[in-house]
């Protein structure tokens, strides 16, 4: 990207809370990501590690499946979301000269043919942070790779612009599939709520704040809606004691507040200085 481009990146993401991308991650690339999903669902790993949390519900097929920290498990994931290609898209969202590995996900939204419209495998309307509050700052970005076409059709992401500005509302609702429920919950009924879908080709990334509302509803495709999801930090980011979060725990045995999340579990992704 020239430096026109990622200005404009800026100040898009800066107003609306998101930004889509151009295509990321080659043909190839995301024929590899997709090979680590078959891998990492049939708990074949690199390694004699473990995930950091997993959820798949075995007794509902339908049901979304998410592993947090893959990268723990699985080399292909661990190189797309340290990779500064992805790293400095969100260094620039951020208007930080570093970008730090939160954690990942890999996530799984079954497919349920042309059936009826249902709440299966939603994902309730949430804002990142609501889980991060171990943090000393909101300034957190979330990379969607889309490991192919995505859209209304498959369950893609939608967005709801501009809600980052509104702070940190009363939702915990990922896991939630009853949309509109959730949405009560967080009382924005006097918010502009406006649903934006994101559109994406394979290989296209979507990036949104912690604090930017999101959500996805039923795929309706006979395959399943499979992404990589990175999440990122930006320079000097430090733990403040507000949340139990699992992170802190990578902080060592007795973490203090003002401790930096900038160890081996924290991995850089991009660093201005190093590509300078």
């Amino acid at each position: 990207m020239t430096q026109e481009q990622e200005k404009a990146a800026q100040e898009f993401y800066e107003e609306n809370g998101y930004w889509v991308s151009d295509i990321v991650f080659t043909a190839e690339e995301v024929a590899e990501m997709r090979a680590a999903h078959d891998r990492i669902w049939t708990l074949d790993y690199d390694g004699d590690g473990f995930p950091l949390w997993e959820w798949k519900p075995d007794d509902k097929p339908n049901r979304l499946r998410k592993i947090d920290n893959a990268w723990w498990i699985n080399d292909v994931v661990k190189n797309a979301v340290t990779s500064p290609k992805l790293g400095k898209l969100a260094a620039n969202l951020m208007n930080s000269e570093e970008a730090r590995v939160w954690y990942d996900q890999v996530i799984y939204k079954p497919g349920t043919g042309k059936g009826e419209q249902t709440s299966a495998g939603n994902v309730g309307w949430h804002q990142d942070y609501m889980y991060w509050q171990c943090t000393d700052t909101t300034n957190l970005v979330t990379a969607w790779v889309a490991l192919q076409d995505t859209d209304l059709n498959n369950g893609c992401m939608s967005v709801i612009p501009g809600s980052h500005k509104w702070g940190l509302l009363n939702s915990d609702g990922f896991f939630n599939e009853e949309l509109e429920a959730v949405k009560r919950q967080m009382e924005v009924e006097a918010k502009p709520w406006r649903e934006e879908p994101l559109i994406l080709k394979a290989g296209q990334v979507s990036f949104h704040h912690s604090l930017t509302i999101h959500g996805s509803r039923q795929n309706f495709s006979n395959d399943p809606r499979l992404c990589v999801v990175g999440h990122y930090f930006p320079k000097g980011m430090a733990y403040e004691k507000k949340q139990n979060v699992d992170n802190i725990r990578l902080l060592g045995p007795r973490p203090k507040q003002g401790d930096l999340f900038n160890n081996e579990y924290f991995p850089l992704a991009y660093s201005a200085s190093e590509q300078a």
